[in-house]
């Protein structure tokens, strides 16, 4: 199986189907009740988005490319409003411009970028927290648009959620100042109020942004709610997949030692379980074989299979009469 393949399942691909857009919520502002979590706001995907789940290189957790820029460590933590519980195994996409306010994928006659590279454009899944981390550099601003990240949360098939985030001004802008070397166009001259986007209202989007000596960079951290409990909301994809295989998630998650990934087989078929690492490299495959119909535990101990300890994808690639299907899910390994 190559990258390509990954990361069309990764999308939710990978069947012989017609296979539904994810497309956003309306561009209702959400609230709920004050007990309850507040559903993020819906914001446009902005000028420059590119469809991130069409394009095989953009699994990754470092997304720079090479790009110069302030290093940034950004975490988002995804939870559903029903509950306020984590929501696991969804796909967060993320982008935004360069240092100097540039989108790379489009050259325009406001957007002098590369329509070739792909820089600061990526996605990951949500672990058992319901987090993802990407490694990336903190973002300049352009004319009209406070410095922000555009982000997108692909739920299921059949709904995702599509925001934005931003800083503190003064701490934004403290970031430049102390920095003007490489971000030349100095402080951010937008407030929220005269921003395109964040003018009606930005208290849900306002990630932390905290200094991380090891890097000389920032950390910055969102908690992000968006509609469903755990991982309901299930689409047309995934109840097409439930005819044919069902991948449990890993238990105990998260493991130090070891694991089991349990999963059944409604017909037989020849299957794969393979294991990826958040750059897009497929590290191991745990079986490959034929395999009757019924249900399977697979022990994994990463240790056996020289894995260090880290947050990993597991995949399940079964292939029968009926086609290819393909369904992956998030694993960590702790020391």
């Amino acid at each position: 199986m190559n990258r390509k393949e990954f990361i069309q399942s990764a999308g939710w691909a990978g069947l012989a189907l017609s296979l539904p857009k994810i497309s956003g919520s309306s561009h209702k502002k959400w609230l709920l009740p004050p007990d309850t979590c507040v559903l993020i706001p819906t914001e446009t995907a902005g000028p420059f988005p590119l469809d991130l789940t069409e394009n095989t290189k953009f699994f990754r957790k470092d997304i720079r490319d090479g790009k110069s820029g302030v290093q940034l460590n950004m975490k988002l933590r995804i939870v559903g409003a029903n509950n306020c519980e984590p929501m696991q195994n969804v796909r967060v996409n993320i982008w935004h411009c360069d240092k100097d306010g540039v989108y790379s994928g489009y050259n325009t006659n406001n957007n002098n970028g590369d329509v070739n590279a792909i820089n600061f454009r990526g996605y990951q899944f949500t672990d058992a927290n319901g987090e993802v981390e990407f490694i990336t550099i903190f973002p300049g601003w352009y004319s009209g648009r406070i410095a922000h990240i555009h982000f997108q949360v692909a739920v299921s098939s059949s709904y995702s959620a599509v925001s934005q985030l931003t800083w503190d001004i003064a701490a934004k802008n403290a970031v430049y100042a102390a920095n003007s070397g490489i971000y030349t166009k100095g402080a951010d001259p937008l407030t929220y109020s005269t921003d395109n986007i964040f003018n009606n209202g930005y208290t849900q989007q306002l990630a932390t942004l905290t200094p991380n000596t090891a890097t000389s960079g920032y950390n910055s951290y969102l908690e992000v709610t968006v509609q469903g409990t755990g991982t309901t909301g299930v689409g047309h994809i995934e109840n097409e997949i439930a005819k044919v295989l069902e991948l449990k998630q890993n238990y105990p998650n998260p493991f130090k030692d070891s694991t089991s990934i349990a999963f059944e087989l409604k017909y037989p078929s020849h299957t794969s379980l393979e294991i990826w690492g958040l750059q897009g490299r497929k590290v191991k495959t745990v079986i490959e074989e034929f395999k009757y119909a019924g249900s399977y535990v697979e022990l994994i101990r990463l240790s056996d299979i020289n894995l260090t300890p880290a947050s990993y994808v597991y995949q399940l690639v079964v292939k029968n009469e009926f086609g290819t299907f393909r369904l992956p899910k998030m694993m960590t390994h702790y020391q």
